[in-house]
């Protein structure tokens, strides 16, 4: 059985793709921070021997640990979905450095801490995939999200340089734009969700179950360093 680490699994789309790579025949590892009442929700739909950890990302000690901890449970690591991500919304002028600064903490060097130590068990298990949650704002860029914009931009970037580092291991890295979904942080405005489905070319939001199934789809392909978009915007 093939397994996967979602990272921020209780968030909106992360619940949504650890139920999608369950369904597909994962084992899936959900990561969490601190919202145990979505983790205990997510943990009774899941099927095939689900795992859970818990981590701050931004700290490297909390990563290793949890690296460690995996390594000691499972014998092989097949996906790593970096999704746990947060933002800070606000104009420059009006961000403060403390929120930028956790923006680049979770959203970048989470990630960075995760692969650095999770690809080892996965260069064992033989090879596999990462892929990198970013997003539209990374692309063109949004007012008011210039660090959601910058971590997710800047995560493009590093998923570049790993398709290079990684392919003497047989791990493949891309990114995938999920697009504007009613879920998680694409709840939280009523006002950016309507001008999303007023800009989308078909009229509506983007499909969460959708995106599962193009990662399932997508971790079994010899593709690497791409950048996949699912948005139905322009």
């Amino acid at each position: 059985m093939r397994v996967a680490l979602i990272t921020g699994a209780t968030g909106g789309l992360g619940k949504c793709l650890a139920e999608g790579l369950d369904q597909r025949g994962f084992r899936v590892v959900a990561h969490y921070f601190s919202n145990h009442e979505a983790l205990s929700e997510l943990k009774e739909k899941l099927k095939n021997q689900p795992l859970t950890v818990q981590a701050d990302l931004s700290r490297e000690a909390e990563v290793e640990k949890m690296a460690a901890e995996l390594k000691g449970k499972l014998d092989r690591l097949d996906l790593i979905v970096n999704n746990a991500s947060v933002t800070r919304d606000a104009l420059l002028l009006r961000l403060s450095e403390k929120d930028w600064d956790r923006v680049m903490a979770v959203n970048l060097k989470g990630a960075f801490h995760v692969v650095k130590h999770l690809t080892p068990l996965m260069i064992s298990s033989g090879g596999g995939h990462i892929i990198n949650i970013t997003s539209l704002s990374g692309l063109k860029g949004r007012t008011g999200q210039a660090a959601y914009a910058a971590s997710k931009s800047a995560l493009i970037g590093f998923t570049l340089s790993l398709a290079r580092e990684l392919s003497v291991y047989n791990i493949k890295v891309n990114n995938l734009v999920p697009g504007y979904l009613p879920t998680g942080m694409g709840l939280k405005s009523k006002k950016a969700m309507q001008r999303a489905r007023e800009e989308s070319l078909l009229g509506r939001l983007s499909n969460p179950e959708s995106v599962a199934e193009f990662i399932a789809f997508v971790s079994e392909q010899e593709i690497t360093g791409q950048t996949f978009c699912l948005e139905t915007r322009v």
